[in-house]
């Protein structure tokens, strides 16, 4: 016995290891098969494996804690053999290239064993041990090509072969053309005149980005030490050959791409940290939390966002409050005035005319989780017995969460642990937005809002509940989704007309004169709760009359039962070579 606890820490740790490393293989060949399914166009099963993948690290952490507690059993219970399981855990990780990732496995296993007591950086890796810096991969994380070389034969043939050196198994329509397109565009952008400087590069990384239809392309292009980003999406047509769609220049729209509404995308990635660090030298101002989520990471998100979170606690010194707005019927939304973001909990008692319970939420937020969010659903992190600060808690806030949720609270001295919480980012409700909002205001935010429901029915999702408040706005203007919990699919909801009455009494009537089933919705009602103010009903009618048509939602309806999946691009349509450089007929 006295052996078999001597050895224990390091089986352990080799262990997790091992379940972590399964984890990651799976992992990267999601991507790799990704790719061939993009080549032969398969998009129903690039959308599944995009699912199933994000269910591959809850089942490998189980599977690791069943093991140990299977082969360990009491043994694990010892505090002091913890600390010895983190440092060899550590010495493992030095030629590791994912090391933070592995971190974070650690953590995931190590949490569902201990005590939240023992959650500090003695048994976990509540800080990083290992650093991911100038960790990289053989071959290396990202490629450079010189246009201004003699031997590289110019701009548009180093783009040529740029585009030939990520093995793409199908032909293109004319990339010649395409390439045309990409010179053009880039002259647009750049400096007159311009003069080449002994550093002019391109550095592309290593692996494409694959997100429903489209494969997109990463990379800068440097010129006297200016970075200037760009992104490539490289579609495919019904015959099956690949064209470049456009090229995307403008850090915004980058960003877009990355967006927290948007689906985490497929890459292939041996050094996952390499490549956070090359896309923050596009974009500085996403935060590592966001990069790593929207790589697929979603758990490595998760603890980086966790850590930047209680980093900031420690800085500030402003009160959690009630967030601003309508009082939801299903959660209890609080926020960090300092911090931007909302925390919601699910109440102990949810309003009757709601129809589900807690569980039912939690298989709603799960599928927002898992489907393709088409930038118009906000994505959110997951957390459970997350301990605060007491004194951080406002009177009114303790009293508005003991009132509502009150199961999911405990008080541990000077610490409120939450047992469960989601954590998304914070945005104006749309309903604040349109009433204090200008005539442009409420006109673009109509616009936006119509565009959301209908990129949303598009991607199979019916909001259910289209009150204005449980959408947002975010910084940029662009309206989004985030009440889900009574969200459907396009294919369990029925749409329905609304019979005629039978006679004038029935139509004076208070009650319907027609039976209504759980999954009936009527689109004739909708303007009944959304256009009572003069400036919302001029904007909606003039841009958005068909969302109030049983004809709009039942043809959408039809493409998705017959398998289609419509193309919804995350830039502007104007952006598009189609639109810029091609003639029309």
């Amino acid at each position: 016995m006295r052996r078999k606890s001597a050895s224990c820490p390091k089986k352990v740790a080799s262990d997790i290891l091992a379940g972590f490393d399964k984890h990651y293989r799976l992992f990267r060949y999601c991507a790799q098969q990704t790719k061939k399914l993009f080549e032969e166009g398969d998009w129903h099963l690039i959308q599944q494996l995009a699912r199933d993948r994000i269910d591959f690290y809850d089942e490998r952490v189980k599977e690791a804690v069943d093991l140990l507690r299977r082969n360990y059993g009491s043994l694990l219970m010892s505090e002091s053999v913890w600390a010895k399981i983190k440092t060899r855990f550590v010495t493992y990780l030095v030629d590791h290239k994912q090391p933070e990732l592995a971190e974070t496995f650690f953590n995931s296993a190590v949490t569902k064993i201990l005590h939240r007591d023992y959650y500090h950086n003695r048994f976990l890796f509540v800080r990083p041990a290992v650093s991911t810096d100038y960790v990289e991969s053989d071959p290396p994380s990202y490629r450079s090509y010189y246009p201004a070389n003699p031997k590289s034969g110019g701009l548009r043939k180093t783009l040529k072969r740029l585009i030939r050196d990520f093995s793409l198994n199908a032909e293109f329509v004319d990339l010649e053309r395409d390439l045309r397109y990409v010179v053009h565009a880039a002259r647009q952008v750049m400096p007159r005149p311009i003069k080449v400087d002994p550093d002019c590069q391109i550095q592309v990384l290593s692996s494409l980005f694959f997100r429903n239809k489209g494969a997109y392309i990463i990379g800068k292009f440097i010129n006297a030490n200016m970075p200037q980003p760009f992104a490539i999406p490289i579609l495919r047509d019904s015959s099956g050959k690949l064209y470049i769609d456009t090229v995307l220049f403008n850090v915004q729209q980058i960003a877009t791409l990355f967006s927290f509404t948007r689906a985490y995308f497929l890459v292939d990635m041996e050094t996952p940290g390499a490549y956070v660090q090359f896309l923050r030298t596009l974009l500085p101002n996403k935060p590592k939390a966001e990069m790593y989520t929207m790589l697929g990471l979603h758990k490595q998100g998760k603890t980086l966002f966790y850590r930047d979170f209680l980093h900031h606690l420690k800085h500030s010194h402003d009160e959690f409050i009630v967030a601003p707005g309508i009082k939801g019927l299903v959660m209890a939304v609080f926020t960090l005035p300092s911090y931007p973001y909302v925390f919601k909990l699910i109440k102990d008692k949810i309003a009757p005319s709601k129809e589900i319970d807690r569980a039912g939420v939690m298989r709603k937020y799960q599928l927002v989780k898992e489907h393709d969010r088409v930038g118009r659903m906000a994505d959110t992190w997951e957390y459970s017995h997350v301990g605060l600060p007491l004194n951080r808690f406002s009177e009114e806030l303790i009293e508005h969460l003991k009132d509502t949720c009150e199961s999911s609270l405990s008080f541990e001295e000077d610490t409120v642990v939450i047992k469960h919480v989601y954590i998304e980012r914070r945005m104006t409700p749309l309903n604040i937005y349109l009433q204090q909002g200008t005539d442009a205001e409420v006109e673009h935010g109509i616009t936006e809002y119509g565009n959301a429901i209908k990129q949303l029915a598009a991607a199979n999702i019916f909001p259910g509940d289209m009150l204005f408040k449980n959408f947002g706005v975010t910084r940029l203007g662009r309206v989004v989704f985030y009440d889900y919990d009574e969200i459907e699919y396009m294919t369990d909801s029925n749409f329905r007309r609304i019979p005629d009455a039978p006679n004038p009494e029935a139509e004076m009537s208070s009650e319907p004169w027609y039976t209504v089933g759980p999954k009936d919705v009527f689109p004739e009602e909708f303007g009944h709760f959304l256009l009572g103010d003069r400036r919302v009903r001029k904007a909606f009618l003039s841009k958005h009359r068909d969302l109030l048509e049983y004809e709009f939602w039942q043809e959408r309806k039809d493409r998705i039962t017959q398998g289609h999946i419509e193309d919804i691009f995350p830039y502007s349509e104007a952006v598009r070579f189609t639109n810029r450089f091609i003639k029309k007929p």
